[in-house]
């Protein structure tokens, strides 16, 4: 049938991720780190990833294509709440098992005329597919929610970023999950004191910013947050 459907021209996409977020039905995907319509059956056609774009990359067209199957999208949706509904405790890999580590204790070094390097990071795992929901160092917390590059851009992130806050890391353009339902949930259940984003300055990174104040949003509580934007040289642009 001949409808109303949303295409996407790659060459003005930058792989920020938001038009995915946005769309309910599950109808974009990110491959290769484009954006791209991957079931034209998933589009309802209603365009509610138009206004996330922020490079004007969707437009609608009428073409021939699949009607809207409203059960289809169900049915995904359910695949989808079936397999976040799978407890964390069911991963095997002993890299996502939490830990929590004691930064009190001064550490020393035998060089006398230098002030020792220190790590800062006070949990383990900290990439946001791995961290548990609901792990006893979110309580109380200072959280951070972090680009992956962020710590490679900037020298002193330890001491000035993840030092005093419990920390999670992600990429939007490069991991394939819904960060903003994990953090709502991370937000809700745990008594979180405040959340500091730090965000690189590429287009990309929008999408960790987006799901953490979509976190914020939702999460039903006031907490005092922050973004600060990171250049790849390693300057603090704002």
């Amino acid at each position: 049938m001949i409808r109303k459907i949303v295409k996407i021209d790659e060459e003005k996409c930058n792989g920020c991720g938001l038009c995915a977020k946005a769309c309910h039905e599950g109808a974009i995907g990110m491959v290769n780190g484009k954006a791209k319509l991957i079931r034209d059956d998933y589009c309802d056609g209603l365009g509610d990833c138009l206004p996330a774009c922020p490079t004007g990359a969707i437009t609608f067209e009428q073409r021939e294509a699949e009607p809207y199957n409203q059960a289809a999208v169900d049915a995904k949706k359910k695949r989808e709440e079936k397999a976040r509904a799978v407890p964390q405790a069911s991963c095997s890999c002993m890299g996502s098992v939490a830990k929590t580590h004691d930064r009190n204790v001064q550490e020393t070094s035998s060089c006398e005329s230098c002030t020792p390097l220190t790590s800062r990071l006070r949990q383990w795992p900290v990439q946001l597919k791995l961290v548990p929901v609901e792990a006893s160092f979110f309580n109380n917390a200072h959280l951070l929610i972090a680009a992956d590059c962020a710590a490679y851009a900037y020298a002193n992130f330890h001491e000035d970023f993840i030092k005093n806050r419990i920390t999670v890391i992600g990429c939007p353009k490069l991991d394939s999950v819904q960060y903003s339902e994990k953090l709502t949930e991370i937000l809700k259940r745990n008594n979180i004191k405040s959340v500091t984003i730090a965000r690189m300055e590429v287009p990309c990174c929008g999408g960790l910013e987006y799901a953490a104040k979509e976190a914020l949003k939702s999460c039903d509580k006031m907490i005092p947050w922050q973004s600060v934007t990171i250049s790849s040289d390693g300057r603090i642009l704002d």
